[in-house]
């Protein structure tokens, strides 16, 4: 952790929703006129999509059906570590892009799926990171003791896949059956190396849907926000005003000490009531520090 060069990371598995997080972020970084250093997890993966087929041929024609996107093998654990160390050090590090499609790859003249050259990060308040694996830690990396915000979004697993089998159907033309495919070699890394970074997150957002999503693998809709209630869960209570975010927001609730519940359609509300004060307490830190 840093108080001169701050960083906050959102952690989630694929079609969790930390996307949408990041927009919120955005706003708020918009709207505190926070310059904010952007890190995408993919462009960590080890390989472009070309070679990560290529890999995942092999490894299939080897017998092993768990090489996947989630686990060390396939991503700069150590690269990751290296940028999160530097810029806590030094408010430096390096970055590419990964462009996933024709949009993304256009201004690079570069083919969709691979990545851009490495690039010294621009000047900026603070970095932020969103991916796969802002809270990882292994037998020889612990990307997780850098952050000094930490933040999970983990939809109930059926869900989460809902989300994802429609994403990507609809973003990346796959079939129920790949994405399925997907998921099932995905499994190991999974629980191995996405759950165990939930233990590690000072807050966890978890979406949680109010109608049937018992088969997750048939729905022909994602439930909605109206049709959710999101859990809040701090890691560390300690600060946290729940009797004006239970005012601010209606029909929440607490299910516990250290969590609160919202209907899914006031997430957004509840990321902006309580990260603002996050954000503003990491920028007055700074500037006592760099004054």
């Amino acid at each position: 952790m840093s108080e001169k060069h701050p960083i906050v990371a959102i952690t989630g598995s694929s079609g969790a929703g930390t996307t949408s997080v990041t927009r919120t972020f955005q706003e708020i970084f918009r709207r505190e006129a926070v310059q904010a250093a952007i890190i995408e997890g993919d462009s960590f993966h080890r390989y472009d999509r070309a070679q990560m087929k290529q890999m995942m041929a092999q490894r299939v024609e080897a017998g092993d059906q768990t090489f996947s996107h989630f686990g060390p093998e396939a991503n700069l654990f150590e690269e990751l570590q290296d940028l999160f160390r530097s810029y806590g050090e030094t408010g430096t590090g390096r970055r590419r892009k990964y462009l996933h499609d024709e949009a993304e790859a256009a201004p690079y003249a570069q083919p969709p799926g691979t990545f851009t050259a490495w690039e010294d990060l621009p000047p900026s308040d603070m970095l932020f990171y969103e991916g796969l694996h802002g809270a990882i830690a292994t037998d020889t990396v612990d990307v997780s003791r850098y952050p000094d915000l930490l933040i999970g979004v983990v939809p109930v697993v059926n869900l989460e896949w809902i989300q994802k089998i429609h994403r990507d159907k609809a973003t990346r033309g796959y079939s129920t059956e790949a994405v399925t495919d997907t998921i099932l070699r995905r499994m190991h890394d999974y629980v191995h190396y996405i759950c165990p970074q939930f233990t590690r997150t000072h807050v966890n957002f978890q979406r949680v849907p109010t109608v049937d999503t018992s088969n997750p693998f048939i729905a022909r809709t994602i439930p909605t926000a109206d049709e959710s209630f999101v859990v809040i869960r701090f890691a560390n209570p300690r600060g946290i005003d729940f009797p004006y975010l239970l005012s601010m927001i209606h029909d929440s609730f607490m299910s516990r000490a250290n969590t609160i519940v919202v209907p899914g359609g006031k997430m957004e509300m509840a990321m902006q009531l309580i990260f603002t004060p996050f954000i503003w307490r990491l920028m007055e830190r700074r500037k006592a520090v760099i004054r």
